[in-house]
Order: structure tokens, then C-alpha cells, then sequence
């Protein structure tokens, strides 16, 4: 037998060994139960020092037949319910010394799933499969941590009823796109499994082969001088602030795309160009895009607390009337303007535009009459 018929004689053979299940010895039966919610002093023996504390406690649950993860452990510490010796701790790396009193609270459990709530919209069109909403500035679109009442799903629970039933899961029902909490404007909505499966194919696709118009308007901080343009540029999550999106060039970037148009200029009392209002369409739509990509070109957006801080200076240059409004309007100026797409069901083209809101509108009048 030659050298490579030899290789794959052992080859097969160790793949035949594999194929055959090895015994195992049988898991232990174990007794673990829910943990009840309360309070949990636990002291910390000689032999668990130096050991970290999510550990600890999670030794701790299951020597005393309670069914509670390290995963769930590390949560409670995050959310402030460990303290040791009477003192909070957020950290699950933390190492324990020998003589301290671990306490944790186990809160009772909250019922996850969203509520109707009589919260008024803005309809702009609704029918049996979707609905379009004009959404004000500081409604969250959908529950998650600190927000898991008050949102747009809450108030389409209660519009809409029964239809938005377990449609793209319990915690966004319906929901196949997004504005941020403080950005306003046209948002649509399915109410029906097939405008739910359509809509996601068509933002998914980002308009390139299917008809899709997401326009918004912005204002911004020294407007370019070109009356047009495009920002290229990849977006991924920050890995220094997670909340925030940064350009990234690497295999974490995602393609992003936004062409956008000037519409208007205003200089202040000296002449001087200081800001403009800016039409974005997105080819793209990725989380924080337009706010991202204008911070990136040098033109962030006005009352951008996370991409627009370095801008804050600028300030100085508006008159009394335009800092009284930037300050009124307390959030980015950004709004969804117009929206525009293939309805998923009829297949009619619908479109849809939503003026500036007040407080987008009185900072523009502000500017104008600097």
C-alpha cells in the first residue's frame, strides 16, 4: 500500500471511529426550582476568595437548589440588585474576600409582552394590511430596556387590535423599520402577515430593485458648498461606545449610502453661512445613518447630542431667536419627510409626505429671519 492510499485507509478508519457514539455517563438528576423572588444574604467562606462574583452567586443558587443562571446572576448585578457589605456593585468581575455579605435581590417577574395604550397617532394611511404613521419626536418606536411602555407598539396595539398579533415577533409586532426616539416623520407599519413578509423584502432590498423612497430633512451645521452630493461610507457599531454607530472600513462595516441636496442657507447677522436645511434620501438604511454620515462630512446635524457635540461652540454665532429655538426643540433636527413604496398586497405605488413639525419648522423661521 502506497504512502497516499495508506493516509486515506487511516482517514476513513478515524471517520468510522467517529461516526460511532461514544457512552456517556448519565447527568445527575438534579431538583433545581425557580428561584422566589426576594432577598439572598449569602457570606462569603475562606475557600471563595478571589473568586469572581458572578461565579460565586452562581454556585451559590445551585448548592441551594435554585435554578438561576449566570447569565440571569449577571443581570441583576448590572441592574444594581448585588450589593456587597451594603454597597452596590455593577461589575460581575468583581472578586470576593472572605467575611463579606453577599445580598441579591430577586425582583418579581415583570409579563414581557406589550399592551395596548391610548396614545393618539398621526394616521396618514391605513388599510387591512398596513398603516402609515406621521411619528412625533420622543416616541420610541417599540419596548426595550427602559421603555417598555409608552412606545409606538403600545399605541398600535390598542389602534389596531387583534391584527398586529404575533406579526415579526410578541415585541415588534409589525414593525419592519425604525426612526429614533427624538427623530419625527412618516414611519409604515404592517398589520397583515404578507404586507409583513412584502415590507421586509422591500427595506431589506433598500429600493435597489424595488421601488423605495426614504427622504428626510435635516439641519445642519456649515452646509456644504456644493448643491449636491453623496457619503459613502461603511457603518458598524462603535467599539468604544456601543450605543453609538462610527465608520468602519473593516469586515465589520456595513454598506452605507446617502445622497443629499441643499435646499437652503442661513447666515447670521455677520453674513456668515452657519447653518442650512438638507434633504437626505437614503440608498441605505442603516441605524443612525444620516445623523452618522453628516457628522462624518463635517455638517452634523443642529441639537445632535451624541454626533454633534463637538459642534456645540457654534452656538455662540446664532442670534437670541435661532439659540432660543436649537434650544426649544431640544433634539436632533431630523425628520422623515417622504416615503414612498410598492404596496406589498395591491401593488399600488403609494406615497406619502409629511411636513416639517412645529419645533423643526419655527427653528428654520428662526434662522431665516437672523
Amino acid at each position: 500500500m502506497n504512502q497516499h492510499a495508506k493516509r486515506r485507509a487511516q482517514a476513513a478508519q478515524r471517520f468510522e471511529e467517529e461516526k460511532t457514539p461514544v457512552p456517556r455517563k448519565p447527568r445527575p438528576a438534579t431538583n433545581l426550582v425557580q428561584p422566589e423572588a426576594g432577598l439572598r444574604a449569602v457570606p462569603v467562606p475562606d475557600e471563595a476568595a478571589g473568586e469572581r462574583l458572578d461565579k460565586f452567586l452562581a454556585a451559590q443558587s445551585i448548592a441551594g437548589s435554585e435554578a438561576l443562571s449566570r447569565s440571569r446572576i449577571q443581570a441583576l448585578i448590572a441592574d444594581g440588585e448585588v450589593q456587597v457589605d451594603g454597597k452596590p456593585v455593577t461589575d460581575p468581575k468583581t472578586k470576593v474576600r472572605p467575611g463579606q455579605t453577599i445580598e441579591m435581590v430577586i425582583p418579581e417577574p415583570v409579563d414581557t409582552t406589550p399592551y395596548g395604550e391610548a396614545i393618539a397617532l398621526d394616521v396618514v394611511f391605513e388599510d387591512d394590511h398596513l398603516i402609515v404613521i406621521n411619528k412625533p419626536a420622543g416616541l420610541v418606536v417599540h419596548p426595550a430596556a427602559g421603555h417598555d411602555s409608552g412606545t409606538l407598539v403600545n399605541a398600535l396595539i390598542a389602534h389596531c387590535g387583534a391584527s398586529l398579533s404575533g406579526i415579526g415577533g410578541v415585541r415588534r409586532p409589525g414593525i419592519v423599520h425604525r426612526l429614533d426616539k427624538d427623530t419625527s416623520g412618516l414611519l409604515v407599519v404592517a398589520k397583515s402577515d404578507a404586507a409583513h413578509q412584502g415590507l421586509s423584502e422591500l427595506f431589506a432590498d433598500h429600493g435597489r430593485t424595488l421601488h423605495l423612497v426614504r427622504e428626510y430633512k435635516a439641519i445642519i451645521w456649515s452646509p456644504p458648498s456644493r448643491p449636491n452630493g453623496t457619503i459613502d461610507a461603511p457603518v458598524g457599531r462603535s467599539t468604544r461606545n456601543r450605543e453609538r454607530q462610527a465608520i468602519t472600513r473593516g469586515a465589520n462595516g456595513r454598506e452605507a449610502i446617502t445622497h443629499w441636496r441643499m435646499e437652503e442657507k442661513f447666515t447670521n447677522a455677520d453674513g456668515d453661512i452657519i447653518a442650512g436645511l438638507i434633504a437626505c434620501v437614503l440608498e441605505t438604511g442603516r441605524t443612525h445613518q444620516i445623523r452618522l454620515h453628516m457628522e462624518h462630512a463635517g455638517h452634523p446635524v443642529l441639537g445632535d447630542r451624541m454626533y454633534g457635540a463637538g459642534f456645540k461652540t457654534k452656538i455662540k454665532f446664532l442670534d437670541e431667536a435661532s439659540r432660543q429655538a436649537l434650544e426649544a426643540l431640544n433634539r436632533q433636527a431630523l425628520h422623515a419627510a417622504r416615503l414612498g413604496f410598492e404596496h406589498p398586497v395591491t401593488g399600488e405605488i403609494l406615497e406619502f409626505e409629511a411636513p416639517l413639525p412645529s419645533d423643526m419648522q419655527e427653528l428654520v423661521d428662526a434662522l431665516r429671519a437672523a
